[in-house]
């Protein structure tokens, strides 16, 4: 039985449109969005994003990427962006790869992911069963939520879960 998704364990909120030009639920990432460290060979670019359906007073945004199947006892962190204005509802491709982080607004932060930068990391699983990545957007009643850069995704995560009014998401895979 494949390891329980993160938003199965969140309590329920209302749910938002989440849509890709890069991504699409249920397939294969293609290896735009694969790590290029770790054996891979990927380009590691952030994918696009858009959504829609937030509530009035959403105040902004957070974007996460999640593979509950790593074997870690934890999963597995690859991208843990916050502060997103509300203005903000689309991220281009690469938005969240560094060094350039090209069409971030200003403002936004990346907390630490488990490959131990402050970026999109992309997938790397070890051979054998595809891994699930769970992208997903949160709206957030909150400007900012208050934390360094410096926190772990645990902390952060914690403190989008506090303060998540809606979210949605879109769930690939990948595997070798």
């Amino acid at each position: 039985m494949p390891a329980p998704l993160p938003h199965e364990y969140l309590p329920p909120v209302p749910a938002l449109v989440v849509e890709s030009d890069d991504i699409t639920e249920g397939e294969r990432l293609s290896d735009l969005h694969v790590f290029n460290d770790w054996g891979m060979t990927g380009q590691n670019l952030s994918p696009h994003l858009r959504w829609s359906g937030t509530p009035a007073e959403t105040r902004s945004y957070a974007v996460t990427c999640y593979d509950p199947d790593a074997p870690t006892g934890s999963g597995f962190w690859h991208w843990v962006l916050y502060d997103l204005p509300a203005s903000v509802t689309e991220l281009p491709t690469g938005a969240g790869t560094g060094p350039d982080f090209k069409g971030l607004p200003q403002g936004a932060a990346h907390a630490r992911n488990d490959y131990g930068t402050k970026e999109f990391g992309g997938a790397a699983p070890p051979p054998g069963a595809p891994h699930r990545y769970v992208f997903t957007v949160h709206a957030l009643g909150v400007d900012t939520l208050g934390v360094g850069s410096d926190a772990s995704p645990a902390v952060v995560g914690f403190n989008i879960t506090a303060n998540t009014l809606a979210r949605g998401h879109i769930v690939t895979h990948f595997g070798i």
